[in-house]
């Protein structure tokens, strides 16, 4: 190996000696060594300087576990919300009385649709009792040596009197004979009724009446020791003949 070549410093006097050769290469070199040696010990204090403070962590690595801590806690919060039970709300039940009030069409368009059953009014039979409920006080038949003509039936004074059947009135007024005010009604089949002793006459000569309606009332007017009905039937104007038969056959019993 060539060692270096010695250098004469010019501040050196000149003695007329030689001074020693000097190494400067080598010397650079563990110059340099020594610099890196002590950059590498200044970066290692720094860190373990760093190391041993109780400085934070840097913010970013806070910032996410601030977000990991977030998002975990949402997501437990959602599942207890989920697995919570859920109460139904209930409906109030609707009362009878709306049920009562609102019916469905078909049940309104079957009720429209079936017929409403007609009122029916009893028929009225063709022969009725002239004065119902009351008293038979006689019958038709010999009495005291003569004809009693008719049947008596006896209620209260004022009690109403009927037609035995439709007809016209032919007679109303005192008939005379004892019989006192009296109505006399033909019912066009050759067969006519007469009642005696009203106390007040109800129809007039050649009126209309029907079966059951009242002609008069109830009296004592003409031969009669109190108040009642004189009820005649006439086959022909004064041929009278037995009324409990003929009413018999027609439906009306007189209790004789």
């Amino acid at each position: 190996m060539q060692e270096d070549s010695p250098v004469q410093n010019e501040n050196t006097p000149d003695t007329g000696q030689t001074a020693p050769p000097r190494r400067t290469g080598r010397r650079n070199r563990l110059i340099v060594l020594g610099a890196a040696a002590l950059f590498a010990l200044g970066l290692g204090g720094v860190a373990v300087a760093t190391s041993g403070t109780d400085h934070p962590a840097p913010a970013a690595v806070s910032l996410d576990a601030q977000s990991r801590a977030e998002a975990a806690t949402r997501a437990d919060r959602s599942v207890r919300e989920s697995s919570t039970p859920v109460t139904p709300s209930l409906s109030p039940t609707p009362s009878p009385s709306a049920v009562s009030a609102s019916p469905t069409p078909a049940k309104t368009a079957a009720a429209k649709a079936k017929p409403k059953p007609k009122k029916t009014t009893r028929p009225t039979p063709a022969w009725v009792d002239p004065m119902p409920g009351a008293a038979v006080t006689s019958c038709y038949g010999q009495r005291w040596g003569t004809l009693h003509a008719g049947i008596d039936l006896a209620l209260p004074s004022g009690t109403p009197i009927r037609a035995a059947a439709s007809g016209t009135v032919t007679q109303a007024g005192d008939a005379s004979d004892g019989y006192g005010n009296s109505v006399f009604i033909d019912h066009g089949n050759g067969y006519l009724t007469h009642y005696a002793h009203q106390s007040r006459i109800a129809v007039t000569v050649g009126q209309s009446v029907k079966a059951g309606q009242v002609i008069g009332y109830e009296g004592a007017t003409g031969d009669a020791t109190g108040p009642h009905l004189h009820f005649e039937v006439h086959q022909g104007m004064w041929n009278q003949i037995d009324p409990a038969p003929f009413m018999r056959a027609r439906g009306v019993d007189l209790g004789c």
